[in-house]
């Protein structure tokens, strides 16, 4: 069932995290170790796992708080590069590459709250039976 709400919300989330991969081309945390790179793609990777496991309501909230833990840590891993970066803080210098992580948690927890809406309303029919 793709056409469900929470569908929409996941794949905000995997929207943020390919817009970071786009935005976040030139962050160099680690030295040349891409780091916000392959968690990019670890993200979307996890996301559409858990679109696609609509199936299996508790996986699926599973992946989406894995996916908030991940886009948690990247928000660290962000605030850590721009005090690293030189020029103070002045917001259009250095970009808007936390924001997206923000934005994909927000989205991940009204998602979870429709998933966990689902389940209660099969586990109420389930009961009627």
């Amino acid at each position: 069932m793709l056409q469900r709400i929470q569908t929409i919300w996941i794949f905000l989330a995997v929207l943020a995290a390919v817009f970071l991969f786009i935005t976040g081309q030139d962050v160099a945390v680690f030295g040349n170790i891409p780091v916000v790179d392959s968690t990019c793609i670890v993200l979307v990777l996890v996301g559409l796992l858990s679109v696609f496991s609509f199936k299996n309501r508790k996986r699926q909230i599973l992946l989406n708080t894995i996916s908030i833990i991940i886009n948690a840590l990247l928000i660290g891993v962000l605030a850590y590069w721009l005090l690293n970066l030189s020029g103070g803080i002045q917001f259009p210098e250095k970009g808007i590459e936390p924001v997206f992580p923000l934005i994909a948690i927000i989205c991940l927890f009204i998602a979870n709250i429709y998933i966990r809406k689902d389940e209660r309303l099969v586990k109420s029919v389930d009961r009627l039976r």
